[in-house]
């Protein structure tokens, strides 16, 4: 289940239903999908072939149509994280770079654990919100974040895209998070 932690205060926010209104007030969407109707071979699988990932599509395309419908995306895929990936370091040093997109940006988790580093509204600031499998989150269009692996380093999620040639992420500098930790 998600968790929040409020960088300013060091607040933590737990439970679905207080992570879910937190997250509702800072424009975020936030929903749950059953993990454990992946099949168990894939619950702690981080490495996928193709077919592997297509069965991951297929376990959840009642909720990925149901999510498409209501948010207008058009198309969606896996992408699996771990210490296995090549030029993992590289990739996760992108991703780690403040920045918005002209389209929301989602995760559904469906193993493993990953955190969006979030800037929030004036009063509560940059807000970390930590994902595991089930967890589903959608950031709005032109709202700065970034995107990492936890320590475990191994995350695998379904990613759901408007336009189809997926985001382009347009950098954005702020003062307030240089020298910020994840």
């Amino acid at each position: 289940m998600a968790e929040i932690r409020i960088r300013n205060t060091e607040e933590r926010i737990q439970g679905e239903e207080a992570v879910r209104a937190f997250l509702e007030n800072q424009e975020v969407l936030y929903e749950h999908w059953n993990p454990a109707k992946l099949e168990e071979g894939l619950q702690q699988k981080f490495v996928l072939s193709d077919e592997e990932k297509q069965q991951i599509l297929a376990t959840y395309d009642d909720e990925i149509q149901d999510l498409a419908a209501r948010r207008g995306y058009k198309t969606w895929d896996i992408i699996a994280l771990s210490d296995a990936t090549p030029n993992l370091d590289e990739l996760l040093k992108k991703f780690e770079n403040v920045h918005t997109h002209t389209e929301d940006e989602v995760r559904a988790i469906t193993a493993g654990r990953g955190i969006f580093i979030i800037k929030g509204t004036d009063d509560v600031g940059y807000f970390d919100v930590e994902l595991e499998a089930g967890d589903v989150i959608s950031v709005p269009e032109y709202k700065p974040h970034f995107f990492t692996l936890m320590d475990n380093r191994q995350i695998v999620a379904v990613r759901l895209f408007i336009e189809t040639e997926g985001w382009i992420a347009h950098p954005f500098a702020d003062e307030k998070f240089a020298g910020t930790k994840a």
